[in-house]
């Protein structure tokens, strides 16, 4: 299959459309007409990720995080960012990401992780846009956008919250701000897989009571639980490896056995000592 060809197919899962405006998607190097028998799946283009690739005999890169996030001024062997795109053009290796066009669209990154966690009746957190989607009874308007909040199935505290994150997502450890925030069990919740500072205003005006994301600094968690919203930060990695198989299982689904697939090792990138 050819690389444009598996692009159109990773495209109508999570458009591009769907990403926000200051970021960075799509196909980032390499060619477009290169013909793809082996994908690499990973989150972030690594050092370690790009050599497995290239070692690997990979066609194809995908990732989740954009490795060309800000316009690049030169591209040498002087910076590590550069060595990485140098190291896969060099080895023919076409390199693809969906980042927030795949946090956003309908079915992906935070319906994947609402479903891990069994919540109902989801709605979109915070509103991007409205797409067409193809359903059993044929296209649909669909909103997208990031988050989403969902009921658990039953009456939960803070921390009952946090051991089944921490459970279901395999988590080493979760941070938790404000466990007597709500001051009561909740069953509505709010989950933004990434980065969810921003994500924090729009799930006090949804009225969430717990909040699950990552990348929550001191101020933010501190604020949250001002506002009766206890804050469960399950880490930026820890809520998006995901990520991999999910793409695995879709690549499958669309390729079946016209693809060798290889993903990189789930490896926490934080450390609790």
């Amino acid at each position: 299959m050819r690389c444009d060809e598996l692009i159109k197919k990773l495209e109508q899962l999570a458009p591009p459309a769907c990403a926000c405006d200051w970021d960075n998607v799509g196909l980032l190097a390499g060619r477009s007409d290169k013909e793809v028998k082996k994908v690499f799946i990973a989150l972030d283009a690594t050092d370690e990720v790009v050599e497995n690739a290239v070692l690997w005999g990979a066609d194809l890169l995908i990732t989740h995080h954009p490795l060309i996030f800000k316009p690049l001024n030169k591209i040498n062997d002087k910076d590590f960012i550069s060595r990485r795109i140098i190291k896969l053009i060099r080895n023919d290796i076409s390199y693809y990401a969906m980042h927030t066009n795949f946090d956003a669209a309908p079915g992906c990154m935070a319906d994947a992780a609402a479903e891990k966690l069994g919540l109902t009746e989801l709605k979109v957190l915070e509103k991007e846009g409205v797409m067409q989607k193809e359903t059993s009874e044929g296209q649909k308007e669909t909103v997208y956008g990031i988050g989403k909040t969902g009921y658990l199935k039953k009456e939960m505290t803070v921390r009952e919250i946090a051991a089944l994150v921490k459970e279901r997502f395999c988590l080493p450890f979760v941070t938790v701000y404000g466990e007597d925030a709500p001051g009561e069990p909740v069953r509505f919740v709010g989950i933004s897989p990434g980065s969810g500072g921003s994500m924090i205003k729009p799930a006090l005006e949804a009225g969430v009571k717990v909040f699950i994301t990552g990348d929550i600094g001191h101020h933010n968690g501190i604020d949250a639980a001002a506002n009766h919203m206890a804050v469960i930060d399950a880490g930026h990695y820890g809520l998006e490896y995901l990520f991999l198989d999910f793409i695995e299982e879709f690549l499958k689904k669309e390729a079946g056995e016209n693809l060798e697939i290889s993903k990189a090792e789930v490896e926490f990138p934080e450390t609790f000592i």
